[in-house]
């Protein structure tokens, strides 16, 4: 891109192309059809006026109070989320391939969940192994036998998709316990209207702004059948939580209080919400606490951020929880491999979007392959989130690599490994520069009387040059996900 000489296209002088797929260029000299309008904006525009709009956007989220937490840093945790000016688009025929994939992919892993804590027919067909699912930390053996209101353990789930070289999208891993982020997917819709109107309005860009009331219409479908108008609470772990600013703002989108464990109660297996005017039955409970935390009585006993008797009530049939207990299983990264043929099993169809290639060390042969690749793979925790628990083999260093071998034959079943992708990338607005960064996208699914997914996702960036990760804890920030009608 170094060639281009005129003080317009100076802004793209550090853009480089090379194997990754590249979400705005076809080739060094064409932008991609569907980017080709906002390529020309983009030249017209001088760069102090998009430094200008990015300040403006930046002061958008300051005001909001738009941030995440990073624990492991000492310098200070709280910081207003990185965002990115540019957009980042797909077409209608490529979210075509997409929504239909993560439809049967939540339908399937729903059919699973249910299967194996009831009859276990994927076991009895070795389909999975047995004690794949028994030696999960998120398997719960209080579910056994229990029936989950409506069938649905997944109400709500946060897929993470990635391009290939050749530009198909595959799953790189399922978030399906308290999946984050739709805040900052709506929150980035806002501020784009603000700093880019004309754009927008003129680009034929799906609308993902419903999203609050589809979800406030899918905990409403899980209500027990006997109420008729539920009262429905955010279940938050409180003001500490690097997702607190997301519970808040998605308890005010969909008009229902934001509680916290010492607001609820449980008196004869029923769940209550302490109010002004004395206390209120509660029927469905959007939970943002993982398992171990939600009732100490059946979980955690040191617990202080839950419901004592929740899940009592919640056996009773007396309140719904979203999600449901257990479905943690299903995301479990070394589950994750199998996920195809478990698409296989319960709908007899092929996956439409495939799994990265990955590689289950508790299997012998497997594990002395991936020891002996290290420096060449992607090494992750089967249970952490967010970045943690992981080793990028290209860039680390043998000291890096020598602690995670001990930590492979120390506990195998704990890690998988998945070969290095370079993932697609798509244009940034960088100290006054349009680059190429690192891009991955997060859809959101909601399972109620219906499959709903809004037209678009979380496209998060891995800001730092050079990086593939993009999770806000270690330095990524996100952008505006534009999905067109044609």
């Amino acid at each position: 891109m170094a060639s281009k000489t005129t003080a317009t296209q100076q802004k793209f002088a550090h853009y480089e192309l090379d194997e990754a797929y590249d979400e705005l260029f076809e080739n060094p000299s064409e932008p991609r059809s569907h980017y080709k309008t906002l390529y020309k904006r983009l030249l017209e525009l001088p760069a102090e006026e998009l430094s200008r709009r990015q300040r403006a956007a930046d002061i958008s989220f300051l005001h909001q109070g738009i941030t995440f937490t990073v624990y492991s840093d000492d310098s200070g945790t709280e910081r207003i989320f990185p965002y990115d000016l540019l957009p980042r688009i797909i077409t209608s025929t490529e979210w075509d391939v997409i929504e239909r994939g993560l439809k049967q992919r939540i339908t399937a892993l729903n059919l699973f969940l249910q299967d194996i804590y009831h009859e276990g027919k994927i076991f009895k067909d070795k389909i999975v192994p047995a004690d794949l699912i028994y030696s999960s930390k998120h398997y719960r053996l209080e579910m056994r036998d229990f029936t989950v209101p409506h069938g649905i353990y997944i109400s709500i789930a946060g897929t993470d998709l990635i391009r290939m070289t050749d530009g198909h999208f595959v799953v790189l891993e399922d978030n399906l316990r308290v999946p984050s982020g739709v805040s900052y997917m709506l929150a980035n819709r806002q501020v784009m209207k603000q700093v880019f109107p004309g754009q927008f309005n003129n680009y034929g860009v799906r609308p993902i702004m419903h999203y609050g009331q589809a979800l406030l219409a899918t905990l409403r479908s899980l209500a027990p059948a006997h109420v008729a108008d539920p009262a429905i609470v955010l279940l938050t772990p409180g003001v500490f939580n690097s997702a607190y600013f997301e519970h808040a703002f998605l308890a005010r989108q969909m008009g229902i209080p934001l509680v916290e464990g010492r607001d609820l109660l449980a008196h004869n297996d029923i769940i209550y919400m302490r109010t002004t005017a004395g206390l209120k039955q509660v029927d469905v409970v959007y939970r943002r606490i993982d398992d171990d935390f939600i009732d100490p009585l059946a979980f955690r006993s040191d617990s202080v951020l839950g419901v004592p008797g929740l899940f009592k009530a919640y056996q009773a049939g007396n309140v719904a929880l979203a999600n449901a207990i257990g479905t943690g299983v299903a995301d479990d990264k070394a589950v994750y491999a199998y996920v195809p043929a478990i698409i296989r099993y319960y709908l007899s169809e092929e996956a439409i979007l495939e799994n990265v290639p990955t590689y289950l060390l508790s299997d012998e042969k497997q594990r002395k392959h991936v020891l002996e690749n290290l420096p060449k793979l992607v090494v992750k925790a089967v249970g952490e989130s967010g970045g943690y628990g992981m080793l990028i083999g290209p860039h680390s260093t043998a000291e890096e690599r020598d602690k995670f071998r001990d930590l492979i034959l120390a506990e195998p079943r704990n890690y998988i490994a998945q070969p290095t992708i370079s993932l697609s990338r798509a244009p940034c607005f960088i100290a006054g520069q349009i680059e190429a960064r690192h891009v991955d996208l997060r859809p959101f699914i909601l399972y109620g009387d219906e499959l709903t997914i809004v037209p678009g996702g979380l496209t998060r960036v891995a800001l730092r040059r050079g990086s593939l990760v993009v999770n806000s804890s270690q330095g990524g920030g996100s952008k505006d996900t534009w999905v067109l009608y044609e």
